[in-house]
């Protein structure tokens, strides 16, 4: 069942800054009606509705989606990285890792999932460094995750043609990129010699949640200005 232009609902986490922020910007230029969650208030805008939640909290994030109405798109942005190689791993860390990209995310299906009408699309926001990367094992472990979480969903919910999709940047300017807590892995210029744009996501969610993005699921998409190559 086609979702109709003008009445389209998305739920977007971390909507306060980086991917999450553009994400939001473009689905409400695109006509949606945006539920933003997030620790920090997002700029405000029309049509956006903000819950304020911490996506760690199991608890607090199951009550904050307690009175969203069904979204025709789930799309889980928030996330963080911290960096350390063998010898110098944190246990809070990778476990503060964990509750954002995959706890966060299985409450979020496991709490919507019936409510979302057929037709609906999801979207977690993985990373190119979930293949591996020197420095970046927990981070990658976590973000490696998503890919497993959304064939699974896919297989599940494909019976109600609801799409599930990881989205896996490269090197992207975001804040995250200054984030202290990954100083000991600077980010690398790709080949094609910058960063890969907020908005070029936000571009990709857009055709993922758009009449043309309904044949595809249960996909990893790496968008990473060539740092795959």
């Amino acid at each position: 069942m086609a979702v109709q232009e003008g009445t389209r609902h998305a739920l977007v986490t971390g909507v306060s800054s980086g991917i999450g922020a553009a994400i939001s910007h473009r689905l409400l230029r695109d006509g949606w009606r945006v539920t933003g969650i997030s620790r920090r208030p997002p700029t405000p805008a029309d049509g956006l509705t903000w819950l304020e939640a911490d996506v760690t909290e199991s608890a607090a994030l199951v009550q904050a989606l307690e009175g969203v109405s069904a979204p025709d798109a789930v799309v889980h942005a928030a996330g963080l990285q911290r960096s350390a190689r063998l010898g110098d791993l944190s246990a809070e860390d990778g476990e503060l890792m964990w509750r954002v990209h995959v706890q966060a995310a299985t409450i979020l299906l496991d709490t919507l999932a019936a409510r979302l009408p057929d037709g609906a699309r999801v979207i977690l926001l993985g990373s190119r460094t979930a293949t591996g990367v020197p420095g970046k094992s927990q981070y990658a472990a976590t973000k490696a995750a998503l890919p497993a979480l959304a064939r699974a969903w896919a297989a599940e919910l494909a019976d109600r043609a609801i799409t599930v999709n990881v989205i896996a940047p490269g090197p992207t300017d975001t804040p995250m990129l200054s984030d202290p807590g990954r100083a000991d892995t600077p980010p690398v210029l790709p080949p094609l010699g910058r960063l890969v744009s907020p908005d070029e996501v936000a571009g990709l969610t857009a055709f993922l949640l758009g009449p043309e993005g309904g044949a595809i699921t249960g996909q990893q998409i790496v968008q990473c200005a060539g740092a795959s190559l």
